[in-house]
């Protein structure tokens, strides 16, 4: 926002008149051609359809996104393809930034022009998003499509792309790569197991404790398990608090990683042209599997663009681009139904055995309330 300072009435005037015209054009931009708002369209057809919503989003021109890392489940060609399609800007802030950082940034700019349209949540933040009012309804137009237990039915937010919590391991650095969470607690593995953050922020390293639950005797209600498989792994010194990148596996400082199987197989194709062996395995004894959750802020400055967003990640070919980066999408089984799904993309997925579960927004977020008291005292051990 401009700041005006006093000076003459004439260039006063001529600055409040151009703040005037400049915000009426911002509203304009967001409404189509009988005057309705993109930010109380729930579908496209209340908006008028498709075609009104591209030509709203145009002249909004931009979309403000936030924490989503171009190597991640492959937003880059997301991104990329998004900008190439509608010829709308897509300016990303905080590319590393957790799930937590997306809920602050909402919050303290309520209202603001540089605040995030849209949001890509692990399923617990997205939860407690919508609980405390800040995410806008939508329904992309297949909705329908997407399994039951995996959306809210106020269509607040709706998950997008998951995979399991599986363990990486740096093969040239560790003479035997584990395969299950049992194994993490031998004393060959000393100082060498990390996590993709911390379990009160990142949804991958809160995921990554849930799995360790259930491979110790816990169950989705149950998470204290998993707080004690981590402790337990501190005492021994096997626990590196590094937070786990591409530039601490390069340089050994955590050759064995906890984290999402598309993060981790995405590794395997990354170092390979750097002569490094990553395998990935997802521990049959601790399979956990999460999405991330799309939303909508309620007062998304761009709220066209944040809709055709929305419309464009759940297209086949948004979500044959998050099959590419080797996320599960959503409505995998809906386009492996109707013929849209790229087959040679999916037979790419690090093998799983079973069917997927998924806890409860009750386990969730006691299991969220527990991990904010138990990982506190652990870190302080």
């Amino acid at each position: 926002m401009t700041e005006i300072l006093p000076r003459a009435a004439a260039i006063t005037s001529g600055l409040v008149a151009a703040t005037f015209v400049l915000s009426a054009c911002s509203a304009d931009a967001s409404t189509n051609a009988d005057g309705e708002s993109a930010a109380t369209a729930i579908t496209a057809e209340d908006f008028g359809g498709m075609d009104a919503l591209v030509k709203a989003a145009k002249a909004e021109g931009t979309l403000n996104a936030i924490a989503l890392p171009r190597d991640w489940a492959n937003y880059g060609a997301l991104i990329d393809g998004f900008e190439k399609k509608y010829g709308i800007k897509v300016k990303v802030e905080n590319p590393d930034g957790a799930s937590q950082d997306e809920i602050n940034a909402v919050t303290s700019r309520k209202g603001q022009d540089g605040a995030p349209d849209v949001l890509d949540l692990g399923s617990s933040f997205a939860y407690s998003a919508a609980q405390k009012g800040l995410l806008a309804q939508y329904m992309v137009t297949d909705f329908i499509d997407i399994p039951d237990g995996q959306k809210d039915g106020m269509s607040r937010w709706y998950n997008g792309y998951g995979g399991y919590i599986s363990i990486g391991c740096d093969a040239d650095r560790v003479k035997n790569c584990p395969t299950t969470f049992k194994e993490l607690l031998k004393p060959e593995y000393k100082g060498l197991v990390a996590l993709n953050g911390d379990p009160t922020k990142s949804a991958s390293a809160f995921g990554s404790v849930y799995a360790a639950a259930l491979a110790s005797g816990g169950s989705f209600d149950y998470i204290q398990p998993g707080i004690d498989f981590f402790a337990k792994l501190k005492r021994r010194g096997n626990y590196t608090p590094v937070q786990a990148t591409a530039a601490t596996i390069m340089k050994g400082k955590t050759p064995i990683v906890l984290d999402w199987d598309y993060l981790n197989a995405r590794y395997t194709d990354q170092f390979k042209r750097k002569g490094l062996d990553w395998q990935v395995t997802v521990p049959e004894d601790g399979k956990f599997s999460q999405y991330y959750s799309q939303a909508i802020n309620e007062k998304a400055p761009h709220p066209a663009a944040a809709r055709l967003w929305q419309e464009y990640l759940y297209s086949a070919e948004g979500q044959n681009l998050w099959l590419k980066g080797y996320a599960r999408p959503a409505l995998m089984a809906a386009m492996e139904k109707d013929g849209t799904l790229d087959k040679a993309a999916a037979a790419k997925l690090p093998k799983v055995s079973g069917t997927p579960s998924f806890p409860t927004e009750a386990q969730l977020g006691h299991a969220k309330d527990d991990i904010a008291q138990g990982w506190g005292k652990l870190a302080s051990r």
